[in-house]
């Protein structure tokens, strides 16, 4: 899915006192900017409450592991928010070639596999860190995509992070909690093209609807396979719906709200305030405090992810003819 790029302003030049002593009067272009930064506001609230929904949501999740284990947790979240999703948004069945079937199952799988890596990884090791070395994923992909020297620079700073979270081989972390972020990263990268690809393929949210009931469908086995009769609970019911309406549903719709509205670039930037929002989803409801080490560690990964970001937008306005 494309987003317009928002309408630049120029900037308001302000108007020169009458002589008498009387205050300056609004321009149009003041008042026309003042407009424009304020709407800009609305789509910028509705990603941080998205990203904030999403780490709070994770939060909560790892409360719930201990009733109903990390697979089951998934499970629950992934049925909920695909019942949702299909009631919400009705996709048709019909009329879709074998390759965009092909498409909206992989898309599935991925994001399965996303959910199940990243919720063993907070079953392991603190939310921050997690969050942190699964960024990493998108990360790579877009150095990888850009093919730009300077992206090497924040590829570099990203490690530089990773070094200092790891403290110098990750002794202070659980290996397979840190194995585990890092293939949530990976199957992240994986779920950002075939979202792409999907969505050129089914209207709206019909592929997502539909890749999220792929997903639920390949891991509710698991999830019964390691909590079983637990799921049945009505309290764990209750509180994995919270989870996948926090951590699905509700961003997933303010997202889709704030595209529309936000340049993607801008989008992408604040995604990358993602380990810090974890950073304190983690420290506000799980009490998992971070060392100084660990809080450098996450503002480097945040910096590289940040400038790759804006690497690329430098890029398309230095090819883009000037207004």
């Amino acid at each position: 899915m494309t987003t317009p790029e928002a309408p630049s302003t120029a900037p308001a030049t302000p108007t020169t006192a009458p002589s008498t002593g009387s205050p300056a009067t609004a321009t149009p272009a003041d008042a026309g900017s003042a407009v424009s930064r304020r709407a800009a506001l609305g789509p910028v609230g509705l990603v941080l409450a998205g990203g904030v929904s999403v780490q709070f949501g994770g939060a909560l999740a790892v409360k719930l592991m201990s009733r109903a284990g990390a697979l089951g947790v998934v499970s629950m979240r992934l049925l909920v928010a695909a019942v949702i999703l299909l009631l919400v948004c009705r996709p048709r069945l019909r009329g879709h070639s074998r390759t965009d079937w092909g498409t909206v199952v992989v898309f599935g799988i991925a994001m399965a596999a996303m959910n199940g890596l990243f919720y063993q990884s907070v079953d392991r090791i603190p939310l921050g860190p997690a969050v942190t070395l699964e960024v990493l994923g998108p990360l790579a992909l877009s150095v990888l995509a850009s093919r730009r020297a300077l992206n090497l620079v924040w590829a570099g700073l990203a490690l530089a992070g990773v070094f200092l979270l790891g403290g110098g081989g990750f002794s202070g972390l659980d290996p397979l909690g840190v194995a585990f972020a890092l293939g949530a990263g990976a199957m992240w990268a994986a779920y950002i093209i075939f979202s792409a690809r999907t969505g050129r393929r089914f209207p709206q949210a019909d592929g997502l609807a539909l890749a999220m009931a792929v997903g639920a469908v390949l891991f509710l086995p698991l999830g019964i396979a390691e909590s079983g009769t637990k799921l049945l609970d009505p309290v764990t019911i209750g509180l994995g719906a919270a989870v996948a309406v926090l951590s699905s549903v509700l961003p997933y719709t303010l997202e889709l709200l704030a595209l529309r509205r936000l340049p993607a670039s801008t989008f992408a930037i604040m995604m990358s305030l993602e380990p810090a929002l974890a950073a304190t989803a983690g420290f506000l409801i799980l009490h998992q405090s971070l060392a100084a080490t660990e809080a450098i560690a996450i503002a480097l990964v945040i910096a590289a992810s940040m400038g790759a970001v804006r690497t690329q937008v430098g890029r398309r306005k230095r090819v883009a003819p000037e207004a």
